[in-house]
């Protein structure tokens, strides 16, 4: 990746699972795209790692990429595995949990 820190190159093919390792017994994080419009996070969570419930006051689109997750929506809890995504609501509250090793790509719309 080139440029500052959160800015993708354009015109370059990027393979999303590469972009990110797994680290034991924790969640890591690359910021992707960040802008007023919104953010483009690259997530993986070791098995068993979570963000506990919170909430948002944007809408954010989870794409699970690899593994399975359980995320929890205004407390229904829904299995969300590789090439599957769900739509987390502004403002209801939302949990993440890995049910194994996994990778997501994590889209903030602010709009």
């Amino acid at each position: 990746m080139t440029g500052e820190a959160g800015t993708l190159p354009s015109s370059e093919v990027m393979c999303l699972v590469d972009m990110v390792d797994y680290a034991d017994g924790a969640i890591v994080s690359r910021t992707l795209v960040k802008n007023p419009a919104g953010t483009v996070t690259l997530f993986s969570f070791d098995k068993g790692q979570a963000l506990s419930e919170h909430s948002a006051p944007f809408d954010a689109l989870v794409h699970v990429l690899d593994g399975e997750a359980e995320i929890t929506i205004a407390g229904k809890s829904t299995r969300v595995k590789a090439g599957e995504m769900i739509l987390m609501p502004a403002n209801v509250p939302h949990a993440v949990k890995a049910a194994e090793r996994f990778r997501m790509l994590l889209t903030m719309i602010r709009g």
